[in-house]
């Protein structure tokens, strides 16, 4: 679950800072989440014309994220990493979550160490915006991002965020949510062997142990976990195949810590969202969600 202090690094993972869910329709995707009874924050634009709607957790959040009109983003070229260009791609092929994102405390230290653990040599990445701040005046919001690349996954996008004004970002009146969601409890990456998977995502979160399961591993993050399952785990875990595109690994759901599961069930019935319950407890949606499969589970039982 989400925790509002993050041990430093030093003595810790990295926490997942937030996940960029990616729609073709904008308008349609933020539309979506509050019918799931989410709090979708207002429609923001980057300097660089991909736009946004936030949906916050205290500590993390969640990234509704599309192209603009009128946009024309720079494909990947040497050491610049091009967020617009990924998603660009990404959403050519499909939707869903597109990146995971890493809470970091020094993008320039963590591009640094990612270089040196061969997972991805890219220059930081620093931009800003206006945004409102919690008393809703005009606010500056400011982010280093330092990225990683996993081999043979096209379609999995990593990297990790320096906030360096999070007071201006940050607002506990709009982290609370209708359905109860009080956090993000688990992201969930799917490849034909997970265990591939094992020497990227160590260096890249800031933790070499890992729990093998029956069906993949899992790592736990300073804030969240991440697991690795096969096709066929995920099919158990989730009741449906995974629905792939590309042949590399790919993030394909998210289960997200519930205040008290019953009411969020009541809500989620209103909204007549199908369920099904969860083989590792909890609820699951029966269809996905512009690609992405949620489930959600009591608080008491995450990790």
């Amino acid at each position: 679950m989400c925790a509002d202090s993050p041990a430093p690094y030093s003595h810790g993972p990295r926490g997942i800072d937030h996940l960029v869910v990616a729609g073709r329709d904008l308008d349609a995707l933020a539309v979506a989440y509050r019918r799931l009874g989410f709090t979708v924050g207002a429609r923001n634009r980057h300097p660089w014309g991909t736009e946004n709607h936030i949906v916050q957790f205290p500590g993390c959040f969640l990234e509704l994220i599309g192209i603009g009109q009128g946009t024309t983003l720079l494909p990947m070229q040497g050491r610049t990493y091009s967020f617009g260009g990924f998603l660009a791609d990404y959403l050519q092929h499909r939707e869903g979550l597109a990146m995971l994102v890493l809470e970091s405390r020094d993008g320039i230290a963590d591009a640094a160490a990612y270089a040196a653990a061969k997972i991805g040599d890219f220059e930081p990445f620093h931009f800003e915006r206006m945004g409102r701040g919690p008393d809703g005046n005009p606010a500056r919001v400011a982010f280093t991002l330092a990225f990683a690349a996993m081999p043979d996954a096209p379609r999995a996008g990593f990297f990790a965020c320096q906030q360096h004004e999070p007071q201006n970002f940050l607002n506990p009146a709009v982290q609370v949510h209708a359905n109860g969601v009080r956090g993000i409890a688990r992201v969930t990456l799917v490849a034909d062997d997970p265990s591939d998977c094992h020497e990227f995502l160590g260096p890249f979160i800031g933790q070499r142990a890992m729990r093998a399961t029956s069906f993949g591993l899992e790592l736990e993050t300073g804030r969240g976990l991440v697991e690795v399952l096969t096709p066929e785990g995920f099919a158990f875990r989730f009741g449906a195949a995974p629905v792939r595109s590309s042949a590399g690994p790919e993030l394909l759901a998210v289960t997200f810590s519930v205040a008290d599961i019953a009411a969020s069930e009541a809500v989620l019935r209103h909204g007549d969202h199908a369920l099904a319950p969860s083989r590792t407890g909890g609820l699951v949606l029966a269809e996905a969600v512009h690609g992405l499969r949620l489930a959600f589970e009591q608080a008491e039982a995450t990790r």
